[in-house]
This record gives structure tokens, sequence and C-alpha cells, in this order.
């Protein structure tokens, strides 16, 4: 597990150079999740690290496969110097978690509510999961263990996130790109979805 976690943190230096901040969270029932920030010109970059320790199992599943699974970290992209993000740690804390707690087993166009604002302030009170590999290629581990994939998380604010279970993720994307909207932008207003 330790060796899988260090080649995870050197993917994600790989990518975004050194951290500027760190911080840990431990939920009953789960490994530790760290939660790492990258400054990136004018963006910030939140990334998790303890996701990917275990493969995430199907709830179903009589036995979980401590090889065999999916494993994923997740990373939130936002511009910098326009909100105060710090307490983002604990909620993305929560949604790195959720595959050992819940059994949610992580996928593009997952939604999670995370039950407030994403930081105090914010307002977007759930996550849509993007695509891997647009800012962190894959990260191959040997056989049998499938690879780490770091997923984008896309804030969304309460309209968005009912809109989204009506007509699905891939219609909210498509608004989004249409309408240009800036899904890194802290303050963003709901996107128009009549």
């Amino acid at each position: 597990m330790g060796e899988i976690l260090a080649m995870v943190e050197a993917r994600l230096r790989s990518a975004f150079g050194e951290p500027d901040a760190r911080a840990a969270v431990t939920f009953l029932g789960a490994e530790r999740i760290e939660v790492l920030r990258y400054a990136d010109g004018d963006l910030l970059r939140y990334a998790t690290l303890g996701m990917s320790a275990q493969p995430m199992a199907d709830p179903v599943a009589p036995l979980a496969d401590p090889l065999r699974g999916p494993r994923a970290e997740v990373v939130l992209t936002v511009r910098a110097g326009r909100a105060d993000t710090s307490a983002v740690l604990r909620p993305l804390a929560v949604v790195a978690a959720s595959p050992q707690v819940e059994g949610v087993v992580m996928a593009p166009g997952n939604a999670m509510d995370l039950g407030g604002p994403l930081w105090p302030g914010a307002p977007f009170t759930s996550v849509l999961v993007a695509e891997p590999g647009g800012l962190v290629d894959d990260l191959a581990l040997p056989e049998p263990s499938e690879p780490v994939r770091f997923f984008p998380l896309l804030p969304m604010t309460p309209n968005e996130a009912a809109w989204k279970r009506v007509h699905g993720a891939e219609a909210l994307r498509s608004r989004w790109l249409t309408r240009g909207t800036d899904l890194r932008d802290p303050h963003r207003p709901t996107v128009p979805l009549a």
C-alpha cells in the first residue's frame, strides 16, 4: 500500500510540481486520506492521496479482492485568489473515502452530493466526476493490479445537480461547453438550464 501511494505522489509531482500544502483526514472505518494543494500559475489544484491504496470493490461482492479492481484519486482545480478554498480539504477527503465507506466505485458521470457547500460560501454542493487522463496520466501498477486513474471533479450548483439527474451528465457537460462556462471559477453562477 505504501509503495503504491509513493508512486501516486510521484506521478502527481511530475504533473503539478511540489505541493505547497497538505492535510490529512481520517474517517472511522477508512484509511487516512491526504489532500495536497499545488499552485499552478493562477490555478490551485487539490489532489487526494490515499484513495488508491485499495481497489474499489463492488458493494454487493461477498469479498473484496485486495489486488484487482479499479483504483483512483481525484483532482479539483479552481482559480486562485478569488475565494478562500482552503476548507475544500474535508469535502474532497469525503469524496475520496466514499469507496471505502460507502462502496462507491468512482466512474465518469458519477455525481457526489457533499451535503453542504464545497467550501464556506461556495455555490457548489456536489461534484461531477469527469473523464480521467487529461490532467494526470494513468499510473500503471504491476499485474494483476489495475492502473490508478486520476479523475477531475467538476463543481455543480444544486440546480445543475438536479438538472443532471434528469438529463444526464453528458447533457450537462454539453450545456457548460455551449455556454463557455469557466468550471474553475469559484464564484460562477449556475449555467442557464432553460
